[in-house]
């Protein structure tokens, strides 16, 4: 007798092309368990930790543009970091500080630390197209720069409207592990996909940022590439530098490929304690260094292209000129200030339909600037 079996009814798709996880009713669970729902993942964790220590200014939680966000029906966390010093937190009744939360696409800003570091040895030049490292790329990416990738600036075919059940990222999301591919088709790898997608022009002549995830992807197979190390050990250096006390989740494809562009899993105080990273210019625990301080502090003076509210997109981070950070999609936030050293963190999961919301994101990154520029 054969037993028969079901589609997981996490990962198979249930509605407007989207698998169950991330449905809005299901949504805020998905978000909270990502690394556990995810077909595949790695984990890291550091061998020594940076110890907090709880020094509350009770005074920013009683400033009504905090305490709004702080009320919102989807918030999850809120952590605000100088130095090793807690200024304050605050979390949902159904999360805590030691709960991992998906923090989407700000996993892309790691490959600033990798870029950097990849730059200064001589191992990569911004100014190089990407076929001179991945010959077998297809016409989506071979004559981009790697500096046009990295600062989301390349016209090609890949879309990622995700209010849109049309768009190609659902396609991504099934060779990365998110979802289940259609009854009938195997599911791929991220680098298949990537070697797949088209352009007959790659000139970005908006003046806007572009933004396409695979970017990401593209900039992490070069340095691995370029560098002869695989992604798990530059993620593994980042993880031992911030100190991390939990786990550094990353969902990846089949083959073991970390999703560098969005899964990335952490508290919010270790999603902090990786922003001193940048609040420092690459100075971690114990003397420990990563990426390279003259490219973080070039990203933040890079005209890169516009974003809203007179931010651009920079190296895999956004920035104002003074902070660097970088949103999730469903509504994370992290930024750091390295004039003041201090970091903040917010974590929420919108219910919207696209999960989504241009003047919730922009409030909240005044909120966050504003707050940073102060402490």
């Amino acid at each position: 007798m054969t037993l028969a079996s079901i589609p997981n009814p996490d990962l198979a798709i249930a509605a407007e092309n989207k698998p169950r996880w991330s449905l809005p009713d299901h949504r805020r669970h998905g978000f909270h368990n990502l690394h556990r729902i995810a077909r595949y993942s790695l984990s890291f964790r550091a061998p020594s930790v940076l110890p907090l220590v709880k020094q509350v200014d009770w005074t920013i939680g009683e400033r009504p543009e905090v305490a709004r966000f702080l009320a919102m029906p989807h918030f999850s966390a809120f952590v605000v970091l100088q130095s090793n010093h807690i200024l304050y937190e605050a979390y949902a009744p159904d999360f805590g500080p030691n709960r991992p939360h998906s923090i989407q696409s700000i996993t892309k800003t790691t490959l600033n630390l990798m870029l950097g570091r990849a730059v200064a040895d001589g191992l990569v030049d911004l100014g190089r197209r990407v076929r001179d490292y991945l010959p077998e790329i297809g016409a989506g990416y071979a004559d981009a720069t790697l500096r046009d990738v990295a600062d989301m600036n390349v016209a090609n075919d890949f879309s990622e409207d995700l209010s849109d059940p049309d768009t190609m990222w659902w396609d991504m999301e099934r060779d990365a592990g998110w979802r289940l591919p259609p009854k009938g088709e195997k599911e791929g790898t991220i680098r298949s996909f990537l070697c797949g997608i088209t352009s007959d022009n790659l000139v970005n002549r908006t003046g806007e940022a572009l933004y396409k995830s695979t970017n990401s992807e593209i900039i992490g197979w070069v340095i691995e590439r370029a560098s002869g190390r695989a992604l798990r050990d530059w993620l593994i250096e980042i993880v031992e530098a911030a100190g991390l006390e939990g786990c550094f989740h990353i969902t990846c494809d089949r083959e073991g490929v970390p999703l560098v562009d969005g899964g990335a899993c952490l508290s919010a105080r270790d999603l902090a304690r990786y922003g001193l990273l940048f609040a420092r210019k690459g100075e971690g625990v114990d003397g420990r260094r990563v990426g390279d301080a003259a490219f973080i502090e070039d990203t933040r003076r890079n005209p890169g292209p516009s974003l809203q509210k007179s931010r651009r997109y920079s190296r895999q981070t956004m920035t104002d000129g003074t902070w660097l950070g970088h949103g999730g999609w469903g509504g994370q936030y992290m930024l750091a200030n390295p004039d003041t050293g201090t970091v903040v963190v917010y974590f929420s999961v919108l219910e919207n339909k696209s999960a989504s919301d241009g003047n919730f994101s922009d409030q909240l990154v005044e909120m966050m600037a504003n707050l940073a520029a102060e402490l």
